[in-house]
């Protein structure tokens, strides 16, 4: 058989196997469809709890919630970046908006969210979204620790319908007296049952039947809680239900007048920390959901302006702030969704449910909501990871605790920073070993050689200058700085104000400085 005849039989073995591939090319379009409508449904059945919760545990109206939803999904859904992932309101700001809500008022919220909004495109503009990637993990999980520590402290008034003091501090310092409050009153104690219930639910759920667990944990349990407070007429706080139209209140100059009365650099922090933490956690989920697929992966500078203009819509709106959500996306990913139909969809039925059957908020109790989030920080607080990072990496797992214990201790904004700064030193201060070797030389009488290689800065200043300061006095130094790889200007001034004090006295020194 001829070359040519070789070259004939493979392309025609190639025409035949590509026809099939053709024809399957063609049917995607309708199984593609039908995977996104499905994964659609999943993931609003798992966000409309939570949206629902998180508005509740913000201090503002429940429907507020479904609005950042919708625009997650109408909106955020559309726009080009990461093509799985869902975004909506999330637990992890919902310290940080309630503290906002608390010191500047409800109007406040959509200024700051808006603003928020706007500085996310502009650094998308700017394509600082990469950036993000730079964060070290260990405040990242730090954050989250707090975020889910604070949740927790004050969820569990909610829980037993009682209203929570504030901070982070007044939380943990006033849970005996509400264990005392709610064992005397029934009433509280319904409520507790109620959200403990929720909170075993959650996490008994992965355990059950396949078929059991198509119906989303959140959904599950509030569910069953709201059927349970309906059937038996339980005395217990319901979801306040306004009307979509009602809760919307879009911002307007007044606003304006209260943020600034109440402190424009407290309100400067709150924009810079929503900023932050919105665009990390949002940037943070597109890279774990990247992993759960084989798709294409995010363009992060165009997934931060498809955030920032979810967000500036919600400010306008006077809704909560929106990130992208990983347990949505995941849902997402895991329900077979391939294309962003899907988180469109799901932001299609949001608006349905809120337009059509409203009323059906007002049946839920919050002490199932608090549940929920309860779960939810519990699962924010890496302590699994924790006890091999400290094996490991010792001044990470300083750095997550730290920034959490921060967060508690402070707010959102100021725990975060503390965490960065930490953070920076600790990089700083690895990145500055130097060596100190002191050759005294075959002749006691000769010159003594210090050498210095590695990294000289000024962390390390102190023991450089406590080696040469403890040299003989008398003796000819030679000091060799060649092998040095950096040597910062703190360092060099201080060399050589001791080289000319030394010059002074009955030695001399001969200093070997690198070329410039």
């Amino acid at each position: 058989m001829s070359a040519a005849d070789t070259r004939e039989r493979g392309n025609r073995g190639r025409h035949r196997r590509a026809a099939p591939q053709r024809a399957d090319a063609e049917r995607p379009s309708a199984s593609t469809l039908r995977s996104d409508l499905t994964a659609s449904v999943v993931v609003f059945l798992v966000a409309l709890p939570l949206c629902v919760g998180v508005a509740v545990a913000s201090g503002v109206p429940a429907e507020l919630g479904l609005v950042t939803g919708i625009v997650g999904g109408l909106v955020t859904g559309l726009l080009p970046g990461s093509s799985l992932q869902v975004s909506g309101p999330a637990a992890g700001l919902t310290v940080l908006v309630l503290e906002a809500v608390t010191d500047f008022g409800l109007g406040a919220l959509g200024v700051f969210v808006l603003t928020a909004g706007v500085l996310q495109l502009a650094m998308g503009a700017l394509r600082l979204g990469r950036w993000f990637r730079a964060i070290s993990i260990a405040v990242v999980e730090g954050m989250l620790a707090g975020i889910g520590l604070v949740l927790i402290a004050g969820q569990l008034y909610a829980m037993a319908d009682a209203k929570a003091p504030g901070s982070g501090p007044a939380n943990l310092l006033g849970l005996p007296e509400l264990i005392f409050r709610t064992a005397r009153s029934p009433e509280a104690v319904t409520a507790f049952a109620l959200g403990a219930a929720t909170v075993v639910l959650m996490a008994l759920w992965k355990h059950l039947p396949p078929k059991v667990r198509l119906v989303p944990a959140p959904l599950a349990a509030v569910a069953l809680t709201t059927s349970v407070v309906a059937l038996f007429a339980l005395p217990v706080k319901r979801v306040d239900v306004q009307g979509l139209l009602g809760a919307i209140r879009p911002p307007s100059l007044d606003d304006l007048g209260h943020i600034t009365d109440a402190g424009v650099v407290g309100a400067i922090g709150t924009v810079v920390a929503i900023t932050l933490i919105a665009s990390a956690e949002s940037l943070f989920s597109a890279a774990a959901v990247d992993r759960l697929h084989s798709g294409p992966g995010t363009d992060y500078d165009k997934e931060l302006m498809a955030q920032g203009a979810g967000n500036a819509l919600c400010g306008a709106l006077g809704a909560l702030p929106m990130t992208a959500v990983i347990v949505r996306s995941a849902a997402n990913v895991q329900a077979g969704a391939r294309t962003k139909v899907s988180r469109v969809m799901h932001g299609v039925w949001l608006l349905l449910f809120a337009a059509l059957v409203p009323a059906a908020l007002g049946l839920i109790p919050v002490a199932s909501l608090a549940g929920i989030l309860i779960y939810s920080g519990w699962k924010l607080i890496p302590l699994k990871e924790l006890g091999p990072l400290w094996r490991e990496h010792r001044g990470e797992a300083l750095i997550l605790v730290a920034t959490a214990i921060a967060i508690v201790a402070t707010n959102m904004f100021e725990g975060v920073l503390a965490g960065l700064l930490l953070a920076v030193a600790k990089s700083a201060w690895e990145t500055s070993h130097v060596q100190v070797h002191v050759d005294e030389g075959s002749d006691r009488n000769g010159p003594l050689r210090v050498v210095l290689s590695g990294n000289a800065t000024f962390l390390r200043l102190p023991r450089i200058l406590d080696t040469l300061e403890g040299l003989p006095k008398g003796r000819h130094i030679e000091l060799d700085l060649l092998d040095l790889r950096h040597l910062d200007h703190a360092c060099s001034t201080a060399l050589t104000n001791w080289a000319d004090r030394h010059n002074k006295g009955e030695g001399a020194t001969r200093v070997l400085m690198p070329a410039a």
